[in-house]
């Protein structure tokens, strides 16, 4: 079952249960995919595409209600943490801190990595494999530190 066809059962769902609030974080996540869909004239997006959307509009609703909660807005601060918890519902299940180092080391040593002169094709790889299961912030550090940095 893709992507698309999940959101919808869960659109289905939260329409019967009468969750409001539910609804309208899955409304728009499905628009965001749909607006991704038509942009380039092809109805079709990739796997990889559809991670890095859910990816972005967690982000985006992670800061916002990073915002909110510094200007002493917890009501909204809060719808902002719910939306975030139903988007990552749909994300690949994150890979703990280790088992992310130890593909790192992998990569690192089958590449034959070995400075900052490297990083890029480290990352591209990295990257190609830890789509959406790790914070890219955190595999980026962990690149550097391997590479002497």
């Amino acid at each position: 079952m893709s992507l698309v066809d999940k959101i919808n059962e869960s659109i289905k769902d939260a329409m019967r249960a009468k969750e409001k609030e539910r609804l309208e974080a899955l409304r728009s996540v499905k628009a965001a995919l749909l607006l991704e869909a038509t942009k380039g004239g092809n109805s079709e997006i990739t796997e990889q595409a559809e991670i890095q959307i859910l990816n972005r509009l967690y982000k985006q609703r992670k800061e916002a209600s990073g915002i909110f909660t510094a200007q002493a807005r917890p009501e909204l601060a809060e719808v902002e943490e719910f939306q975030a918890g139903v988007i990552e519902s749909f994300l690949p299940a994150r890979l703990s801190d280790a088992e992310v180092q130890a593909i790192i080391n992998e990569i690192v040593s089958r590449t034959g990595a070995s400075g900052m002169k490297d990083m890029g094709k480290v990352m591209s790889e990295t990257n190609a494999k830890l789509a959406g299961k790790a914070d890219p912030k955190f595999v980026a550090d962990t690149v550097k530190k391997l590479l002497g940095a």
